[in-house]
């Protein structure tokens, strides 16, 4: 018979809570009870419970309509969630995701009232993006419980999920959570209680060196584009993509890790970015960000791209040389393992090849020339190789 203290492995009867109503926390909410958990979702807001009740319903009847989910399922699956408005609600659960605002405070108090209210088995999970797990699991006195499970957005499509353990997480919670993740039919990746995780680390040159070739003169935004989706294989080019995200959410992304890494200038953010941020051109949100949108989300009037290849090729290279050297530099650092890297950055964000992979193609040594040389150009350390890059151009070995 499993003792009281002892961490998992969790059933499907297991009762799922999720604290915040926004759009991940509702998704999240989904996911789980799509797994067959009883799901309670927690908003101390109840019009913020009832906006995503009706929402998920809307998202179910429309999977129900297109012929991707038999209409008893979808009933099913709205009928395991449980709207609360009260903590004690979630009394009962074997496992609790927070979804809320990134500000540590509020989510310190959060677990501290979690900590004493849940049983001493249950586990408590953040979805975070930017924030540490051993700072929010530091207001528990069981912080071995707390995990980092970060999910990506829409939480119901997208597979990845970043398993982070805190410093203090106990092993066994990691790994049950990594299974349980795998259950519920996700792609989960165990990565260090770094900046950035992986995804949001290893991700920050395909927005900070695109932007930089359009200070520098290189080429325009929409060329910039082209070249990464035509030539480089990416689904969307860093100005759309950032439109999509929202200017605001990356801009705060990249200051946070910047910030988090004691100001490194490969994190460095853009003055170009903070001042579309500041004139309150946030993306398709608001209608202008690095381009215009009609009230679609559709760009109106797109500038044309200069489809110049050898120009194209350049710019690819030069992006594709920084990712590559934050991928690299990431399995340097142990974060996490050469093939949860690459799962990382196929399935979190979709690009065309695993970084690692794609690294190998041309060699160690084709990337640290190009890093080399545009650190000799520029004097900037943001260029600087990282030591496995230089250790492995010099072995001709490859990096996975």
């Amino acid at each position: 018979m499993r003792r009281r203290n002892d961490l998992w492995p969790m059933s499907q009867k297991m009762t799922v809570g999720v604290i915040g109503a926004g759009t991940m926390g509702s998704g999240i909410a989904q996911v789980a009870a799509q797994a067959g958990h009883p799901t309670v979702l927690f908003d101390t807001r109840q019009e913020a419970v009832d906006k995503a009740m009706a929402g998920l319903k809307r998202t179910l009847d429309k999977l129900v309509e297109k012929g991707k989910l038999p209409a008893e399922t979808a009933a099913g699956i709205l009928g395991r969630i449980t709207p609360a408005t009260a903590l004690k609600d979630l009394a009962g659960c074997g496992l609790v995701i927070e979804a809320i605002v990134e500000d540590l405070g509020v989510k310190r108090k959060v677990f501290g009232e979690l900590d004493t209210l849940l049983a001493p088995d249950a586990v408590l999970a953040t979805n975070t993006s930017s924030l540490s797990v051993t700072a929010i699991a530091a207001g528990c006195t069981r912080p071995g419980r707390v995990v980092g499970l970060h999910f990506f957005n829409p939480a119901p499509l997208m597979p990845l999920v970043e398993v982070v353990p805190g410093v203090a997480t106990d092993p066994r919670v990691a790994d049950a959570a990594r299974r349980l993740m795998s259950d519920w039919g996700k792609v989960p990746v165990t990565c260090k209680d770094t900046p950035g995780f992986i995804v949001n680390r290893v991700a920050r040159p395909f927005y900070g060196e695109s932007i930089r070739i359009f200070e520098e003169g290189v080429a325009d935004m929409a060329t910039i584009d082209h070249a990464l989706k035509v030539i480089g294989g990416f689904r969307m080019g860093p100005f759309e993509l950032m439109d999509l995200i929202g200017n605001d959410i990356n801009f705060t992304v990249t200051r946070t890790v910047w910030e988090s890494f004691f100001h490194d200038p490969r994190y460095r953010p853009s003055f170009t970015q903070q001042r579309v941020v500041e004139a309150g051109w946030l993306g398709r949100k608001t209608g202008r960000g690095y381009y215009a949108y009609d009230a679609q989300g559709t760009p109106v009037d797109p500038p044309a791209p200069d489809k110049d290849v050898l120009l194209g090729e350049r710019i690819v290279e030069r992006v594709l040389a920084m990712l590559i050297n934050e991928a690299v530099d990431a399995r340097f650092l142990n974060v996490a393992s050469a093939e949860d890297i690459d799962l990382a950055m196929t399935k979190g964000v979709n690009y065309p090849k695993g970084l690692l992979a794609w690294a190998d193609e041309k060699g160690a040594g084709h990337w640290l020339a190009v890093l080399e040389a545009l650190h000799a150009e520029q004097g900037d350390d943001r260029y600087r190789p990282s030591p496995l890059l230089r250790r492995v151009a010099r072995e001709a070995g490859r990096l996975r």
